[in-house]
């Protein structure tokens, strides 16, 4: 469990000093001062050693970074080398640094995954072509006999009351014909091999009896380094549109029914979900990184005070009305909506802290036996 807190903030870590590094690099090309570039967020270790006028420092919390570039909040707006005397274009493109960075980001890793090998779904025909091939379980159903028993999505399922598994239909077809008693699935788990007990139900849904389990044939394809870049910018874009399609459909659901219609984690959540994916293998890592890269690019993007996308917004308005927004209503907009997103993250929290308890108890267990 002290592997997965730890990879949960390398992780973040790298996530948020690579958007940094966007707007450190952006705003030194247009000359623009940057008073600090921090390795960490404050409270301040140490200042390291300056450079240029920018001071380099190390503070306590260990999440990515920060950087503070003179004049960000309409300040010194008469200096040549602050962000609000250049023009408006330039201080575009410092903002949107950040968000390109991290899909940027997300293109490397996907396209390194490509390269070394990832997981792909394949049908039950192209098995023979890939002898490596193997039966995982997608998903669980909530309240299922899998879900009691301790079956988790990730696992491969190698038999079923001693007999080997080689196909899906096979697996499906022995629970219907063994439904009316208990029956032994066995699964491997990483390096562990596990069994566990259960007798399978009714499911209305799909008119037969099952487990409540999701499960499909994957194989590892690899591709030369190429093709990997290839195929990695294609994930990475088709993987941006699903995600600003599903934020479209919770901004829909929230004004039609009054709720998201989807979940959504804080860094609580995240975490948990990191130790999930830790327990499958280093390549799904690589993909669930690139795939919190994407979002925070996307929640980044969004036009909304105190994010990146609201600062655009600002520029725009400018562009508009051709003079400078009143700094200090800017400012009061930015420090609201900074507010207002605290105040997100601590509900989040709070709910995921009751979602997830069982396993943070067992982190403390683990901890303070």
């Amino acid at each position: 469990m002290f592997l997965t807190v730890v990879i949960f903030i390398v992780i973040l870590s790298i996530l948020v000093f690579v958007h940094e590094l966007g707007h450190f690099f952006t705003a030194k090309k247009f000359g623009m001062g940057v008073e600090e570039f921090g390795f960490g967020f404050p409270p301040r270790v140490l200042k390291m050693f300056s450079k240029n006028g920018t001071d380099y420092t190390l503070n306590w919390i260990p999440l990515g970074g920060f950087v503070k570039i003179k004049g960000e909040s309409g300040e010194n707006a008469e200096d040549e080398d602050s962000f609000a005397h250049k023009k408006i274009w330039k201080r575009f493109i410092v903002l949107v640094a950040g968000v390109s960075m991290n899909m940027i980001l997300a293109w490397v890793l996907l396209s390194f995954g490509f390269g070394i090998g990832t997981p792909h779904v394949i049908d039950e025909a192209e098995a023979v072509n890939y002898p490596d091939s193997k039966i995982e379980v997608l998903s669980v159903i909530e309240n299922s006999p899998a879900a009691g028993a301790g079956i988790a999505i990730g696992d491969q399922i190698i038999g079923v009351d001693g007999i080997g598994v080689f196909s899906i239909d096979e697996f499906q077809k022995y629970i219907l014909e063994n439904s009316d008693r208990e029956i032994t699935v066995e699964v491997k788990r990483s390096d562990e091999y596990l069994e566990y007990k259960l007798k399978p139900i009714f499911e209305p849904e799909i008119d037969r009896p099952a487990i409540g389990v999701g499960l499909v044939r994957t194989a590892v394809i690899s591709y030369p380094w190429y093709e990997s870049i290839w195929q990695g910018a294609k994930a990475t874009v088709f993987t941006t549109a699903r995600i600003f399609s599903a934020f479209g459909g919770m901004i829909k659901n929230l004004f039609t029914s009054g709720s998201l219609g989807a979940d959504v984690a804080g860094p609580v959540g995240i975490a948990v979900m990191t130790g999930q994916v830790v327990n499958l293998g280093f390549i799904y890592v690589l993909q669930f990184a690139a795939l919190l890269s994407i979002n925070l690019a996307i929640i980044n993007i969004l036009p909304f005070p105190a994010l990146d996308g609201g600062r655009v917004l600002f520029l725009i308005i400018e562009k508009i009305i051709r003079r400078p927004v009143n700094q200090k209503l800017e400012a009061i907009v930015h420090n609201t909506g900074f507010m207002l997103l605290m105040l997100l993250i601590l509900v989040v929290t709070f709910r995921d802290i009751g979602k997830f308890s069982e396993n943070i108890l067992n982190v403390f267990k683990k901890i303070i036996p």
